[in-house]
């Protein structure tokens, strides 16, 4: 069975795009373009790793990451935080509210599947 990837951003050139690299990979795909929306995909899709920007709508990636830690029921899902906040104290931040990688915008695909391959095999 494939994996499953929830891919939560509100820019629509950067889902697409993400998307198709991971269809094309052979993951099974869901789009969450908020942080509300993001929750209640989490909770119907089950997915194996949530690929997360921080800057959205409605709730934000950081809250995101922190509720979906909070629930011991996803204990198990891995969580990618892709972001153009780049500072340190942004990326300290994500790590410490669960994140299990942190990658800044803009990013390499190649960087971007290396990473998921990586993360999904822990």
């Amino acid at each position: 069975m494939s994996k499953k990837i929830l891919i939560v951003d509100d820019e629509s050139n950067i889902v697409i795009s993400i998307e198709f690299l991971m269809k094309q990979a052979g993951y099974q795909v869901e789009i969450a373009n908020n942080g509300e929306d993001a929750l209640e995909k989490v909770a119907a899709f089950r997915p194996d790793l949530v690929l997360l920007d921080v800057m959205m709508p409605k709730i934000n990636g950081f809250e995101v990451s922190r509720r979906i830690r909070e629930n011991s029921a996803w204990h198990d899902i891995k969580i990618i935080m892709l972001t153009a906040k780049g500072r340190e104290v942004e990326v300290t931040k994500g790590l410490a509210l669960g994140a299990d990688a942190y990658i800044i915008k803009p990013f390499s695909t190649r960087e971007l599947m290396a990473e998921v391959k990586h993360i999904l095999s822990q």
